[in-house]
């Protein structure tokens, strides 16, 4: 068998300079199931690179497990799989998997997160009222971090004085990815264990004073006919303030990154402030928070016309289908914020939240996010320019921009309550 010489999508340093495209695409036209060398720790795998062998592979667990390994892409020690990986959300194949999920989809349901808009609205707009006059901001963490991280944290149950906190801890975990940054693995755990520590906190006061909600819903949830651990509890606390904060704290930063590299497409939305929604829908697309999971084959089986064997380790790259010209056309490497006029469905077929068992449970509250910052930021922050080039996360699993500076024109005092 001939392994396609192709870059290892599993080496941080192949994201070094941000998603690498031009790449995927190679690896996309060689075919829709691609076998890579892993020289980093010796175990190849077969990355899927177009929508309809994801899907298959995504709704099939039987033959693709998220629980017989880990469903992250690294290699970890079996204690770490056993202990942590299988015994998470998304580490977990059906049975279990929808008993767990069921426990906290009702606080995430379109109905119930609709009912966040007016209060999300509100702390955006502080949010872009903190910078609009200053006309300079890190965007990262002056901007897109915000909202996402006050939204996780009220639904979690959390003082909005500790966001910082929680803020420094997520990016300490995240970015002990990254060989640039002065992070250590060893202090990525030691902040897991801060988040879980302060998990068991809310937690006992919850015991004290009990409030409805998602912590109520964690807390009282069960899997088959018991209650679920205190250890079980704190790494879906962290799996939810992660993946309700990191997300779509990366996709707004990236979301405006594009829309500055492409000023004329800004500057339609500027003129076209109702078409924001189908913009977002785009952006979403061409840039996906996280960028891939892991699936371990169950048995031998036929995918995309290759033999991949009991055992093997199979990549579902998020940004590679998100691409893929079956579904989006000739032109699915090019951003364009008008796509969705042109393609209606478009919301349904990018796969940025997953599908299949997995789907991302959060998808509709990181919608409103997405659509609500990028209301209150294309009106306000005028001719956007980037003041040094973005830094991106070294991280094949997280596409996030580490820093962001940009300036804009200052907006003039009382502009922002007009706008509102």
């Amino acid at each position: 068998m001939t392994s396609c010489p192709f870059t290892n999508l599993l080496d941080p340093s192949s994201y070094v300079g941000g998603m690498p495209y031009d790449e995927l695409a190679k690896i996309r036209a060689a075919g829709p199931v691609v076998r890579i060398e892993d020289p980093l720790t010796g175990i190849p795998y077969w990355v899927v690179t177009r929508q309809q062998e994801l899907d298959y592979v995504s709704k099939n667990p039987q033959l693709f497990s998220s629980a017989l390994r880990s469903p992250f892409p690294t290699e970890y020690e079996d204690w770490m799989v056993t202990e942590i990986h299988q015994r998470t959300i998304i580490g977990m194949d059906p049975p279990e998997h929808q008993i767990v999920r069921r426990i906290v989809r009702s606080a995430f349901t379109p109905k119930n997160v609709e009912g966040f808009e007016p209060e999300l609205r509100a702390h955006a707009r502080r949010i872009v009222d903190a910078v609009a006059g200053r006309g300079a901001c890190e965007f990262v963490e002056d901007v897109a971090a915000e909202l996402p991280l006050i939204a996780i944290l009220e639904l979690l149950g959390v003082p909005i004085e500790d966001r910082k906190q929680f803020f420094d801890w997520t990016n300490t975990m995240i970015f002990a990815d990254d060989p640039d940054m002065s992070i250590s693995e060893e202090a990525g755990q030691i902040a897991s264990a801060e988040v879980i520590g302060y998990a068991m906190k809310l937690a006992e006061e919850h015991r004290k004073n009990p409030k409805p909600g998602l912590l109520q819903a964690l807390l009282e949830g069960e899997v088959k006919g018991r209650s679920i651990t205190e250890e079980e509890f704190g790494w879906m606390f962290i799996l939810i303030l992660v993946g309700g904060n990191e997300s779509t704290r990366t996709v707004i930063a990236h979301g405006m990154r594009l829309l500055m590299e492409h000023p004329d497409q800004l500057q339609y939305l500027v003129d076209h402030p109702e078409r924001i929604p189908d913009a977002c829908e785009e952006i979403l697309r061409y840039n996906t928070a996280f960028i891939a999971m892991r699936r371990t084959a169950t048995e031998d089986v036929e995918l995309g016309g290759q033999h991949i064997s009991a055992g093997d380790k199979v990549l579902l790259h998020y940004h590679t289908i998100n691409h893929d010209e079956q579904v989006f056309g000739d032109d699915a490497m090019r951003f364009d914020v008008r796509r969705a006029q042109r393609q209606p469905d478009l919301a349904n077929q990018l796969r940025s939240f997953g599908i299949g068992q997995h789907f991302c449970i959060g998808s509709h509250l990181a919608r409103l996010e997405l659509r609500i910052m990028m209301e209150e930021i294309v009106p306000r922050l005028r001719n956007p320019q980037f003041a040094e080039a973005p830094k991106f996360v070294r991280s094949f699993f997280v596409n996030a921009i580490k820093e962001m500076r940009i300036t804009f024109d200052p907006e003039r005092a009382g502009a922002g309550n007009e706008a509102a």
